[in-house]
């Protein structure tokens, strides 16, 4: 039980450390911090505009990949299996799912 209450510690201290991240960039940089970022030309727009419209979407995207990343890790750590990893066992063995095998 205590692998479990440490797994689970560790993917909630991942999820919250990505949503800080990611509230920083969305609200922070984005709107609150658009003024300061103005002063900043990329490729002849502001900043703080590119940021709005580009910059947090591209920063949600990587933040989406680095938790993918942690999360197989983290999962791999703890020898996790995957959900389809019986499934696929079972394929190979019997040819076919059993009924007990959730579908996805």
């Amino acid at each position: 039980m205590a692998s479990g209450r440490s797994y689970w510690n560790r993917k909630v201290t991942l999820i919250a450390s990505l949503l800080v991240v990611w509230a920083f960039v969305g609200f922070g940089l984005s709107i609150f911090g658009a003024e300061t970022l103005n002063e900043i030309s990329l490729g002849g727009i502001p900043l703080g505009f590119w940021m709005a419209q580009q910059g947090s979407i591209f920063v949600f995207v990587l933040l989406l990949l680095f938790f993918a990343i942690a999360s197989d890790r983290l999962d791999k750590s703890v020898a996790l299996p995957h959900a389809t990893d019986s499934l696929v066992r079972q394929t190979l063995d019997d040819g076919k799912p059993s009924d007990s095998t959730p579908s996805v």
